[in-house]
């Protein structure tokens, strides 16, 4: 019965991958049932698994939203701290996040997209570089293996193939599976980073992503250019509410200058997005305490 069990919630974690859903993972850790059960509760309420417990069972998925919102990865919770009524129960549940693996895809491959593409596959992001420009994507330039290499004869096709996970024109001669293209298809997990060399190609990879509603869409640009861009897109009829989550100037305020400390910049705006963060300086409350 536990391999059977077992059995369906990985075919359960596989289906949340492969449909770009986010669940929560619940393990008994410590308690008065079988040590090591699993229940896995996806964001559509969808249940699998049981803690052994009727009543634990009811609390874990009450609590799933919670602990999902929060961004976490990983708790290790005891079970009156999510579920007051189990207060003398002994049980303590780890919850892990299900989902899939982020990725960037950069619109742009000068000196900013360059060197985002870098940092952000340091950072664990698997990344897409889309460029025009078959001179700037040569793996003697990004021999990072994590880092795909898109040339793109067209801006839009090229952009939209990248969010759904079947990128043409790659220079490793690298196909992706179905799985993958099924999830990114969906926008979920992915971040758009629109940093190409000029306002045209800017305009053209943002009309394309606008209505895939990826996690995240930046666009570079002054305030004025970025205006300029959403207004005349809001005329053409695009959606104001999807206009509306375009980050647009792209990244954080840091004072950046070069294309590294902009590239930093954009980088912590798509890591505070992903991991609910605000942005603000963590120490800002010692300041406000001194004056």
């Amino acid at each position: 019965m536990q391999s059977e069990t077992s059995n369906s919630i990985s075919a359960a974690v596989g289906r949340c991958l492969t449909e770009g859903a986010t669940a929560a993972l619940m393990t008994l850790v410590e308690g008065d049932g079988e040590i090591g059960v699993k229940c896995l509760v996806e964001e559509s309420g969808t249940v699998t698994g049981s803690l052994g417990s009727g009543a634990l069972d009811s609390a874990v998925v009450e609590f799933a939203p919670v602990f999902l919102a929060s961004r976490n990865e990983v708790r290790m919770l005891v079970s009156g701290e999510f579920a007051p009524q189990l207060a003398g129960v002994t049980a303590r549940v780890m919850f892990e996040r299900i989902e899939s693996e982020p990725r960037i895809v950069i619109c742009g491959a000068g000196h900013v997209g360059a060197a985002l593409a870098r940092m952000a596959a340091t950072t664990g992001y698997r990344v897409t570089l889309i460029d025009d420009r078959g001179e700037f994507l040569s793996r003697d330039q990004f021999p990072d293996r994590r880092i795909e290499l898109v040339t793109a004869d067209d801006w839009a096709i090229a952009v939209r193939s990248a969010i759904a996970g079947d990128s043409t024109g790659r220079n490793d001669g690298r196909r992706r599976g179905d799985r993958e293209r099924e999830t990114a298809a969906l926008g979920r997990g992915v971040s758009i980073a629109i940093v190409t060399r000029g306002h045209h190609q800017d305009e053209e990879c943002l009309r394309a992503v606008v209505s895939m509603t990826p996690d995240y869409i930046g666009l570079i640009g002054s305030r004025r250019r970025t205006n300029i861009v959403l207004e005349r897109m809001r005329e053409e009829g695009a959606d104001p509410g999807l206009l509306a989550n375009v980050r647009a100037p792209i990244g954080l305020d840091i004072g950046a200058v070069t294309p590294e400390e902009v590239a930093l910049a954009i980088l912590a705006e798509i890591v505070a997005e992903r991991r609910g963060g605000e942005g603000r300086s963590l120490s800002a409350w010692r300041r406000a305490k001194r004056d």
